[in-house]
């Protein structure tokens, strides 16, 4: 892909950083807004608050220097004076404003100290005679050293020279009422007056629709294509015997749900085929996803292979070894932990036990997929919050098998819409229903100047026998937001509670120091735990069933639900109190209701995804996943569920036309790993 016409390095570079490598990307390169600047306002019928455009001569222009250097002038038509000013600007603008000259100037008017007035103004010097556009103006998204002037010129070159026909046959649009590609990109980039969308997010203008549809189909044509491509690859089948499955079975002090039954079979008939396994296991939060990663670890051994679990933190990774060190040391199998806090002397020798095929299960962070570590025979990797690991993360510890099975964990439930778009390479299985003996959790929320109230009710529960978790958003003090924070609330608490004793977790702890924490808090030496946000997912103490989080309100609906799922895993009647800071912006507000009125994860996450976009639902795994632009998966639904739906047949009937969809709307970004 490049550009058709002659474009500066230096201009080239600048386009470049604006994802722009070639003609289709400018014409698909969208305005922002539009301005409409095809008609001329008198000077005194300006509004404050209001764009317009006035046609005005010089009245007199110069340099000032306090209370800064800047640049005034003073303009005039028919009706009335106007004053503009630059707070930078070049010297070419200062003989731009000569004494007689005359402007269009297009800008927001506003009040001044002299009236109104109009700072960084567009200006054009003019002829009486000079006609005004017939169009709006469009406003695109730009980078610095970029004019839109300048950018407004290569959009309109590219939409002359690029190819804008189209790619798809025509059944592929029946019965839609949508423009034809070239005209939908021409009425977003030259709309006439009153036509143009209310802005590009609506999703309501038919030029709009046509656009974001492409892109779904883009979407779907790539992500089907990498599931294809994986499909060619061979993995080595993992058949069970059942006896080491069967024997942990029996060992649990629980059975099965029957959602943790569906999962486990579709896991299992998976690993034991030769098609790379690529499956999302999605459940709430203590709905029991670690019991089936621990069967399909347990298939792997009975395949003859290893398995290795992979988790974003060092206390999520510490919990996965004591729960599957419990399961299986019993069953003979050994384990192997690599972590950062390990001394170079423990991590040569696990090191060691994994290369070997000692240690049949390797658990760990990030750590596993570096390098030095080399697998005996890796057959099954099981990455755990997923979205917290990047498509290249994930790649690099598959690598360490010749093509071993993947299985990956989400506790944050993903919305029906983002699994068949962001998704749509991976195969999904859901737990839907929680374990008995679970207990629900009430939600409260409390104006934080009820803070009292709530050190009573810690009190009460902790003397009772109970543990309660008091979470804070920050760890130190910052200028520039006044929140309360980790060491002054452990220290806060440590006074207005002298019969308790307050541990304090954080993220700036060294490894073995939080896990000593961890570890005290687990077996009730540690009544109230201070924390931010390490302790979100994967801490598991039955005996916690009080929740209060500070500043709820600046917190995602995600991460809020992930917390509240700290508790509520023991007998214990369960309580989560969201602690929160008027005034409230209208956002938190929306997120403190939903997180209050439902402790559905897959409701909570389809709000976030309407609050928020899909951005932390996927976390790094947009690395390398198509993003989408104009589409949005739950306002565009309908459109998502024909792309998804066309997509395999386009696929197999127009390969060519396929291709040539894809390298207009993704380039060399379409060729994704199918990993």
């Amino acid at each position: 892909m490049s550009f058709s016409f002659p474009v500066s390095p230096a201009v080239k570079t600048r386009l470049e950083k604006l994802g722009l490598h070639g003609d289709a990307d400018l014409a698909l390169h969208l305005p922002l807004r539009w301005e409409d600047e095809t008609r001329v306002t008198a000077i005194r019928d300006l509004l404050p608050g209001q764009a317009a455009v006035v046609q005005a001569q010089v009245i007199e222009a110069e340099v000032l220097y306090r209370p800064r250097r800047q640049l005034v002038a003073s303009v005039a038509d028919d009706s009335g004076q106007l004053i503009i000013r630059f707070l930078n600007f070049y010297p070419s603008q200062v003989q731009s404003l000569k004494p007689g000259r005359l402007l269009r100037i297009a800008g927001e008017a506003r009040g001044g100290f002299f009236g109104l007035e109009m700072v960084h103004p567009r200006c054009q010097a003019i002829q009486p005679d000079t006609p005004l556009p017939e169009r709006l103006t469009p406003v695109y998204p730009t980078t610095a050293g970029l004019s839109q002037a300048s950018l407004r010129k290569l959009v309109d070159k590219a939409m002359q020279v690029a190819d804008l026909a189209e790619t798809l046959p025509a059944e592929t649009y029946a019965g839609m009422d949508m423009p034809g590609f070239a005209e939908a990109l021409r009425a977003l980039h030259y709309p006439e007056p009153g036509v143009a969308p209310a802005s590009m997010e609506s999703g309501e203008s038919p030029a709009l629709r046509r656009l974001a549809f492409d892109e779904l189909l883009a979407q779907q044509f790539s992500l089907r294509l990498a599931r294809e491509a994986r499909a060619q690859k061979r993995a080595p089948p993992l058949t069970p015997t059942g006896e080491l499955t069967r024997a942990l079975l029996a060992r649990l002090p629980f059975k099965l749900t029957a959602a943790q039954t569906q999962a486990w079979q579709e896991i299992s008939r998976d690993l034991a085929g030769t098609r790379p396994m690529r499956r999302l296991l999605q459940g709430d939060v203590g709905s029991g996803k670690t019991v089936i990663a621990a069967l399909a670890c347990l298939q792997a051994i009975e395949g003859g292979m290893q398995a290795a679990i992979m988790a974003p933190t060092e206390i999520l990774a510490e919990q996965h070894l004591q729960k599957l060190g419990s399961w299986f040391e019993p069953l003979g199998i050994e384990l192997a932990w690599l972590a950062s806090a390990l001394t170079p002397a423990q991590k040569k020798q696990a090191l060691a036990r994994i290369e070997s095929g000692a240690a049949r299960v390797a658990v760990g962070t990030h750590a596993l997929f570096q390098k030095g570590v080399k697998f005996h025979n890796l057959g099954l990797a099981v990455v755990d919050e997923q979205h917290r690991f990047g498509v290249k993360q994930r790649l690099a510890l598959s690598e360490k098998g010749a093509e071993p099975h993947q299985l990956m964990l989400s506790a944050t439930p993903i919305p029906r819409t983002l699994a068949m778009s962001y998704f749509a390479d991976l195969d999904v299985s859901t737990i839907n229903e929680l374990p008995p003996g679970r207990s629900p959790v009430t939600t409260k929320l409390v104006a934080d100047t009820r803070r009292d109230e709530v050190l009573q009710r810690v009190r009460a529960v902790c003397l009772e026998g109970g543990q309660a978790y008091w979470v804070c958003p920050l760890i130190e003090e910052s200028e520039k937001v006044d929140l309360q924070t980790a060491l002054d609330t452990h220290a806060m608490l440590q006074a207005q509670l002298p019969e308790l004793n307050v541990g304090l977790v954080h993220g700036r702890m060294k490894p073995a120091e939080k896990q000593t924490v961890m570890a005290a808090f687990q077996a009730n030496q540690i009544n109230l735990l201070v924390s931010t946000t390490v302790i979100e997912v994967g801490v598991d103490v039955p005996n916690a069933s009080l929740m209060i989080i500070e500043h709820a309100e600046r917190f995602g609906l995600s991460q809020l639900h992930q917390l509240r799922g700290r508790v509520g895993r023991g007998a214990r009647e369960s309580v989560c109190i969201l602690f929160f800071q008027n005034p409230l912006s209208e956002d938190a507000r929306t997120r403190l209701r939903v997180i209050y009125e439902s402790s559905d994860g897959f409701e909570i996450a389809r709000q976030d995804l309407l609050l928020r976009g899909p951005g932390e639902l996927l976390g790094a795994r947009q690395s390398g996943v198509p993003m989408l632009r104009f589409a949005n998966p739950e306002r565009d639904r309908d459109l998502l569920e024909r792309a998804a739906q066309l997509g395999p047949r386009l696929i197999e009937q127009h390969a060519e036309q396929v291709a040539a969809h894809l390298e207009r709307w993704l380039g060399a970004r379409s060729k994704l790993a199918a990993g």
